[in-house]
């Protein structure tokens, strides 16, 4: 589908409102002039009437003063016709035969009468009114009647309203032109801002810094934040890969002597013995693939938008009984307490579940010799879920808390790749929340707070 540009979008927004506005003035104009042409014809009609009808008098019907004769011969751009005859029924003066009256129209007439009619094969306007007076000593009421070609009149309001319609289109066409080259300048910031980001090369997400009209400012902070969210994307990008590169090369040389040495053991229980330990050594390569990867999509999702209702309740149960019995054989307890109602959350739910039990793993992995309980507790208030985490084992002392959660970071150098917490931690920021380690008398406190979810019935 083709798009119009936004100058011809503009453009046809003002002037269409401008045409349809012009074409119901030119309506008004014609209908106006009409109107008035018709009232000042017909008016013609009877000052010319009122003057045959008083020269007739004067002059006892013989002849019309040169006033007279000036008027009828050339009144509003056209010739008159009349004719004049007596209360007798007898022709005094004019053309012979008069247009032919309206079969409504009264025998008595008070007022003159004005009426449309046909004229030797010709569209003609009348006039006809009765004068008491006397000619020739004949006293009585006396019928005039004067009538001129509608053409006339036709060519009069063609005059005026092609004077009107021009004049409008001259206005329509100034403006035309006008809003054309104004929307041009107006456009002008926009096109050198397009100018500007078109020459920018990939590598090149630095914030735009351009004078805009104020209109604009919205689109270019737009702009400039998703810069800055790219930026720091490919920045994250660039160091998760540094950083995963450097965590996997050891696994993987690890797996690669293990496999060497397979291959040239010197007899079969060697082999044995060293393919176990292939097997551990790539088991462990496997896990720290998995939680790269895991660490990877929880810094890439946008599950506010893109995540459903849960039950968060529900959740923190399954994983607590996936948990204890991953860890059946262990002495280590697993305490949790829930609360009686649902805690409804908007998120993604693996998400959600794999940084649950990252939190539950790490107390258990890093909890130390001395480990016997660990228990976990959900609760709610106004506007959002609190998850706790607590151990009873070697804990975190309080100046290694912001170690503790970036990632390949560990405070004890214990089992594990240094990501179950950077991976909760990452996974409760994509869902509004935060995850905090507190400060404890004895033992880890993880603390995760959750926004709760309100639906408004539009899901």
């Amino acid at each position: 589908m083709k798009t119009q540009s936004l100058r011809t979008r503009l453009i046809l927004i003002i002037l269409s409102p401008l045409l349809l506005i012009s074409l119901l003035a030119g309506a008004w104009q014609f209908k106006a002039t009409a109107d008035r042409a018709e009232d000042i014809f017909d008016r013609g009609l009877l000052s010319a009437a009122l003057a045959i009808s008083r020269d007739v008098a004067i002059s006892d019907g013989d002849a019309l003063s040169p006033a007279t004769r000036r008027l009828v011969n050339d009144t509003s751009g056209g010739e008159l016709f009349y004719h004049v005859y007596a209360p007798d029924g007898v022709f005094v003066t004019g053309y012979s035969t008069p247009p032919v009256l309206p079969r409504t129209a009264p025998e008595i007439l008070t007022e003159p009468l004005f009426y449309d009619a046909r004229y030797q094969e010709r569209d003609v306007r009348v006039v006809r009114f009765q004068d008491v007076t006397t000619v020739s000593e004949v006293s009585g009421v006396y019928n005039i009647t004067v009538w001129q070609n509608a053409d006339v009149r036709g060519r009069f309001i063609r005059e005026v309203v092609s004077r009107s319609f021009a004049v409008i289109a001259l206005l329509v066409i100034s403006v035309a032109l006008v809003v054309w080259f104004g929307v041009g300048l107006g456009l002008k910031p926009l096109l050198d801002l397009e100018s500007a980001i078109a020459k920018r090369t990939p590598t090149e997400l630095k914030p735009i810094r351009r004078a805009v009209p104020v209109e604009a400012r919205g689109l270019v902070s737009t702009l400039n934040a998703l810069l800055d969210r790219v930026s720091r994307r490919i920045s994250s990008k660039d160091e998760f890969i540094s950083n995963a590169a450097h965590q996997l090369r050891n696994p993987v040389a690890g797996v690669l002597a293990l496999a060497e040495a397979v291959q040239t053991a010197p007899n079969a229980a060697a082999a044995k013995e060293r393919s176990a330990e292939l097997v551990d050594a790539a088991r462990e390569a496997s896990q720290l693939t998995n939680q790269l990867l895991s660490f990877e999509r929880a810094s890439g999702t946008d599950v506010l938008k893109s995540g459903q209702p849960l039950n968060l309740k529900s959740i923190v149960q399954q994983v607590s009984e996936r948990f204890a019995l991953q860890n059946a054989d262990s002495s280590v307890i697993l305490h949790y307490d829930l609360p009686q109602r649902d805690v409804p959350v908007r998120g993604d739910e693996i998400m959600l579940q794999e940084a649950i039990l990252n939190l539950l793993n790490n107390a258990l992995v890093h909890g130390g010799a001395g480990l016997s309980e660990i228990r976990i507790t959900l609760s709610m208030d106004r506007t959002s879920a609190l998850l706790c985490v607590e151990d009873d084992g070697v804990g975190i002392p309080p100046d290694q808390f912001i170690q503790a959660i970036s990632r390949f970071s560990q405070t004890n150098g214990g089992p594990g790749s240094g990501l179950g917490l950077p991976i909760a931690a990452r996974v409760m920021e994509n869902h509004g929340g935060t995850l905090e380690i507190m400060e404890s008398a004895g033992g880890a406190f993880i603390k995760a707070t959750l926004p709760l979810y309100r639906s408004s019935g539009a899901d």
